[in-house]
């Protein structure tokens, strides 16, 4: 759990603005991505395998959506840990805690950036050719295909939904039980609430907020 000091100033700005994190113009420019960014890479990356599980296999069709439902579900897992044991680890030495800032650390210091809330491509082109690698590896190349859309597509939900929690107005009861968990996340304990996507891995861990 937070301090009361750290609970004090959860963030610098919530105004849609953003700091400049890099010497070179060229980094800094990078370190900003449209949320639209995302959906150009990975789309085409969805439907390729997509249609590699369902047309291009052996596989029965029923047979390759489960294996498409077990990506995402996995995607939903892999979001968790990855939002709680590394982008909210907290190094103890000066270089660490500047990748730190860099990676997550700037998101809850100006949350409504609206230039980095998805991930940039220089992050999540290497992690999606890594769990690639790492499915094939597990899974052999007939269950990788779906089991890596469903895990891809997952991501996507995360970023799109991520964005649309600071910028968006969705009036559905869904998406603003989905925003209020994040909201609070930022501005009432950043050491609870770690799903963006789903609070049901919140709710296993005992993470979720109790009100």
């Amino acid at each position: 759990m937070s301090t009361t000091a750290e609970r004090k100033k959860l963030f610098v700005s919530h105004k849609d603005e953003s700091i400049r994190m890099f010497k070179s113009p060229v980094m800094d420019f990078f370190s900003r991505v449209h949320f639209a960014v995302p959906l150009l890479i990975y789309i085409p990356v969805v439907l390729w395998f997509g249609y590699q599980s369902f047309f291009g296999s052996e596989l029965l069709f029923w047979q390759a959506g489960l294996i498409v439902l077990g990506g995402l579900a996995f995607w939903s897992f892999t979001e968790y840990m990855l939002h709680r044991f590394i982008f909210h680890y907290h190094p103890k030495s000066e270089f660490g805690k500047r990748v730190h800032f860099i990676a997550h650390g700037v998101h809850h210091d100006y949350p409504n950036d609206s230039m980095r809330l998805v991930l940039p491509p220089s992050i999540s082109v290497p992690l999606a050719f890594l769990f690639y690698g790492l499915f094939s590896l597990v899974l052999g190349s007939e269950f990788t295909a779906p089991f890596y859309a469903g895990f891809v597509l997952g991501y996507l939900l995360y970023d799109e939904l991520h964005y649309a929690t600071h910028h968006a107005n969705i009036q559905s009861a869904w998406f603003q039980k989905i925003k209020k968990h994040h909201m609070k996340h930022h501005y009432q304990d950043p050491d609870m609430g770690f799903g963006v996507s789903s609070n049901v891995w919140d709710l296993v861990f005992r993470t979720r907020f109790k009100s």
